[in-house]
């Protein structure tokens, strides 16, 4: 359809408006490809281009995202789910043995996308999911049932909803964006939640926390993982190893850039030495 070679989008932006205009498939709008759309389709497809040329992500337009290969409910309320965060969902899968009813906690959750994405694929595990936000909990609510998870769900700072509970796996995307990165006002990042990227004046400030706070909160031997900027996996290696915590490294996404880093809660006579 003329449509979308008019937009000024690229070629698969505007199919996926398109798409979404007319409930149709990729296939259906390849068959009919000179039909006309329609005024009122027309009229749709135009206020949602010009949306997207205006730099609104498309997720956000379009009201999902795909991750780990599940379709994720996403509004302005939450991070837009990206391909690089699935490294720590592979890392953290390693580390749940199927038919293991483990104890696995998700901080700072927002869409929702890692717990989900986990309980989905471990389902006989024990999933909590933690975030500050009202408005995030709710998508991450609405995914879980999407998808048939079953998660425990916290609105809280941390660890402050979970006294006296341990966990046999922590993990978090938490903001780690340094204040005052000149990425925050660029691109998608404009439109997503400044609260869930700014992690303080080096973008650490939130990885202290979790990393201060996850030893009370860690079973022996129990590991705690996390994502970080490009540029910060030494100075996570640093922050762990300075509480503590062993066998302590970094993982790299496909483009070969550190992106995940963590360690194992030490343990003294099967306690935990973090505590």
């Amino acid at each position: 359809m003329q449509l979308a070679a008019q937009s000024g989008l690229p070629p698969l932006e505007a199919r996926m408006l398109l798409e979404r205009v007319l409930g149709k498939t990729r296939a259906w709008l390849i068959a009919h490809a000179e039909d006309a759309a329609g005024a009122e389709a027309e009229q749709a497809f135009a206020v949602l281009a010009e949306r997207r040329r205006q730099g609104e992500p498309i997720a956000y337009i379009l009201g999902e995202r795909e991750f780990y290969g599940l379709e994720f409910r996403v509004t302005p309320a939450v991070l837009i789910p990206r391909p690089e965060t699935e490294l720590l969902v592979e890392l953290a899968l390693e580390r749940i043995p199927e038919n293991a009813a483990m104890r696995v906690l998700d901080l700072g959750t927002g869409s929702g996308a890692i717990a989900v994405a986990l309980a989905h694929a471990r389902p006989q595990a024990n999933f909590t999911a933690v975030d500050l936000d009202h408005a995030a909990l709710a998508v991450a609510r609405a995914n879980a049932k999407r998808h048939g998870a079953s998660v425990r769900f916290f609105c809280d700072d941390w660890f402050g909803a979970l006294s006296g509970e341990t966990f046999d796996l922590i993990v978090s995307n938490p903001p780690y964006v340094a204040a005052g990165d000149p990425h925050l006002a660029m691109g998608d990042l404009r439109f997503e939640p400044q609260r869930a990227l700014a992690g303080g004046e080096d973008g650490l400030n939130c990885i202290r926390a979790i990393i201060a706070e996850a030893g009370a909160h860690l079973s022996p031997g129990a590991w705690l993982l996390f994502e970080h900027g490009y540029d910060q996996a030494e100075a996570c290696r640093a922050l762990l190893e300075a509480e503590g915590y062993l066998e302590v490294r970094s993982w790299p996404d496909l483009a070969g850039i550190p992106r995940v880093s963590g360690g194992i809660a030490a343990t003294i006579d099967g306690e935990n030495a973090l505590k």
